[in-house]
């Protein structure tokens, strides 16, 4: 069984926005994107919040995480 490993940091990086620029842009909650990008391989995440983001980066939704095998 594998984990999904989030890429949130790799997209704000690509963008050269900060963390904080992230959420301002997509009104997802500046700790909620702290903590995705602090603990990229995560038990639980918020499927709007993700989805959010992916709208933001102009992404697919699935272009947000890898799965890792563990």
């Amino acid at each position: 069984m594998g984990m999904v490993r989030l890429r949130i940091k790799e997209f704000t990086d690509k963008e050269g926005w900060t963390l904080k620029e992230l959420a301002d842009r997509s009104g997802v909650p500046y700790g909620t994107i702290k903590t995705y990008a602090r603990l990229p391989e995560r038990a639980t995440v918020d499927l709007t919040a993700l989805k959010k983001l992916a709208s933001t980066f102009n992404v697919l939704l699935e272009d947000l995480f890898d799965v890792v095998e563990k």
